[in-house]
């Protein structure tokens, strides 16, 4: 018995005394065996024997992917880990716990497209994985880096308190860098990593990110996150342009006013879907679902969208130009500075190029309804407009607005596989009221009749301005039975004692029979083919072009008077000017020859495309297009 009693307390001793440092070189070696990465222990290396071993080590480094210009992935001032003795001696490993002192994790994305990132170096794992209950990080950083991505993002880790005594303390994250070439922060928390062994628990996590005027708040769980395939967040995205979203997700949206948006955020694999979102865009409320797939060469958006109120000058950036800026106008500094530049240029149609890499980089089926529009300057009602974009070829089938009491029915194409945009734009225009073109009540007293039309033009460029300046085609419209009121003339910009007089007797309500306008349209040049404004005692026939190009107008009216006694009160109307700043003059000099040849056409009559379209009113038939010689 004295024997055994001393044997113990001998290899008592030798326990005591035992240099664990022995161990390192072994350790060592069996690490870089495993990962195919060096590991060194600087420091001492110690174990405490009990029901729970603890194992301590100092000063630990671990290498990185040979292709890291940075030589060290990992390394710790201290690492301490718990081990149940006696299911180790089954081969069973268990994990109370593990504290990590002033640990620095890189994670780096490889150069090659194809090659794993650093933190892939484990080989399949043979057995059952440890178990690991706690986790606690004191002073830890990690930094991720991704060169090709133009990202490098710095978060200090840190433990915090735990929900309980028995549950894993959470990890509380804060850091800064760059996303994307954009400036990013991060801060939140999430549960303790260790519930990333569980892919059946959620893991919960609340992240509050921002890259420069791009704010994002995830809450919510993951399920399995080490996979990172499968989201269920609440998710909060706001910012001053959805514009911006394109450096950080590869999302292509135009130019939108300040928004903020929450909805559900989910992925499944490689769809992503942000489901039953509302929010704001500038002034109109915007709701729906989208989600983007990434399994093919390129992103591909599908969503349906829907605003109860649509602000119409909100859509702007879709055409190149800055909504307003007015009192009451949502806009950002950005846009107010381009709103500023475009009061002073003498051109009013959009000239800001459309960005083709932008058109190329994802696939898009888009679905927006808007129930009402507020357009102070035009009377929409509706909008029902769906996007397709194809490797480049973007289509509006249909865009379509309800205006006035009838509609405007357009399809759009856009092709943008080549360095030079085709454009082709069709539009109908049917039983527009005349009348619902003014906002004021009085205004829209003084003028009825129903407009409809067709316009089929083609172009190429990269903006609005050069589209239209080079479009050829065609431009129909017509006016139907009704009248109009000498108010309508001076909202035109028409002084009616010095200019409506020269066309129309007296200044009081003036009966319409019908009016017409045909343009053929070559190198943005609208030329008249036909133009007439016809009144139970006058016929108006015009004359001249509309240069789209250079946004100049060249219109001389010259009014045909049925009763011939009073053709000396009525002069020829000049409509010069630009479209930013049209003028309206009486051309005292058209008297002469041009009216002569006037007085020489035996009849006139609507193009017999449009004369079928022309709303001629309740129960009555149009008499336009009959002969007007007298």
């Amino acid at each position: 018995m004295a024997v055994l009693v001393f044997l113990f307390a001998l290899i008592l001793l030798v326990i005591a005394l035992w240099d664990w440092n022995w161990f390192k070189g072994p350790v060592e070696r069996a690490m870089q065996a495993k990962t195919g990465r060096e590991f060194h222990i600087g420091g001492n290396l110690d174990v405490d024997l009990g029901r729970t071993l603890t194992v301590r080590a100092d000063g630990l480094t671990f290498a990185n992917a040979e292709w890291s210009k940075t030589p060290r992935m990992a390394s710790a001032d201290r690492a301490e880990i718990d081990l149940r003795a006696w299911p180790l001696l089954r081969g069973d490993i268990r994990i109370p716990e593990i504290r990590l002192t002033r640990p620095d994790l890189l994670l780096e994305t490889a150069p090659g497209k194809d090659q794993p990132g650093n933190w892939d170096f484990l080989g399949p794992s043979d057995g059952e994985p440890p178990v690991l209950q706690r986790l606690l990080v004191d002073d830890g950083r990690l930094k991720f880096l991704d060169a090709a991505g133009k990202t490098d993002i710095l978060v200090a880790i840190t433990s915090g308190k735990p929900r309980n005594a028995d549950s894993a303390p959470p990890l509380l994250v804060s850091g800064k860098g760059r996303w994307q070439g954009n400036p990013f922060t991060l801060a939140g928390n999430t549960e303790s990593p260790l519930e990333l062994t569980n892919s059946e628990h959620p893991f919960r996590i609340h992240l509050d990110g921002r890259a420069g005027s791009t704010h994002a708040i995830a809450s919510g769980t993951l399920t399995n996150p080490f996979a990172l395939r499968t989201f269920d967040l609440d998710f909060a995205l706001s910012g001053q342009d959805m514009e911006d979203l394109y450096p950080l997700i590869g999302l292509a949206i135009p130019s939108t006013p300040p928004y903020r948006l929450k909805g559900r955020l989910k992925r499944n694999n490689d769809v992503w879907r942000y489901e039953n979102f509302t929010g704001v865009a500038g002034d109109s409320d915007l709701g729906g679902t989208a989600q983007i797939d990434v399994s093919g060469d390129r992103p591909f958006l599908k969503a349906e969208l829907v605003s109860k109120r649509l602000d119409f000058d909100d859509l702007a950036g879709f055409v190149g130009a800055p909504p307003k800026t007015g009192a009451g106008e949502s806009a950002n500094a950005e846009q107010k500075a381009k709103a500023a530049a475009l009061a002073v240029k003498a051109r009013v149609l959009p000239d800001t190029p459309y960005d083709l890499s932008k058109l190329r980089a994802m696939d898009a089926d888009v679905h927006w309804k808007a129930q009402r529009i507020n357009s102070p300057a035009l009377p929409l009602d509706d909008m029902d407009a769906h996007l397709k974009l194809d490797d480049g070829l973007l289509r509006l089938e249909p865009l379509n607005f309800g205006v006035a009491g009838g509609d405007i029915r357009s399809t759009i194409r856009m092709d943008a596989r080549k360095p030079t945009i085709a454009t082709q734009l069709k539009a109908s225009i049917r039983k527009v009221q005349l009348g619902g073109l003014f906002p004021d009540a009085k205004l829209a007293e003084q003028a009825s009749g129903g407009i409809s039309g067709e316009i089929n033009l083609t172009g190429n460029g990269n903006s609005i301005a050069s589209m239209l300046g080079s479009s050829d085609g065609a431009v129909a419209v017509g006016i139907g039975r009704g009248h109009v009121g000498n108010l309508i003339m001076e909202l035109a910009g028409l002084d009616v004692a010095e200019s409506l007089k020269f066309l129309f007797t007296g200044d009081k309500q003036i009966p319409l029979r019908c009016a017409w306008g045909d343009f053929g349209v070559k190198q943005g040049l609208m030329t008249s083919q036909q133009l007439a404004f016809d009144t139970t005692d006058t016929l108006i026939l015009g004359e001249g072009t509309v240069d789209l190009k250079q946004e100049k107008l060249d219109l001389l009216l010259r009014p045909r008077p049925k009763d011939i006694s009073i053709l000396a009160l009525r002069s020829p109307l000049r409509i010069g000017g630009t479209f930013k700043d049209p003028s309206f003059r009486p051309d005292f000099k058209a008297l002469g020859l041009r009216g002569a040849i006037a007085l020489t056409l035996g009849s006139i009559a609507p193009p017999a495309a449009l004369l079928a379209t022309i709303e001629t009113g309740p129960g009555e038939d149009s008499n336009c297009g009959g002969r007007y010689a007298k």
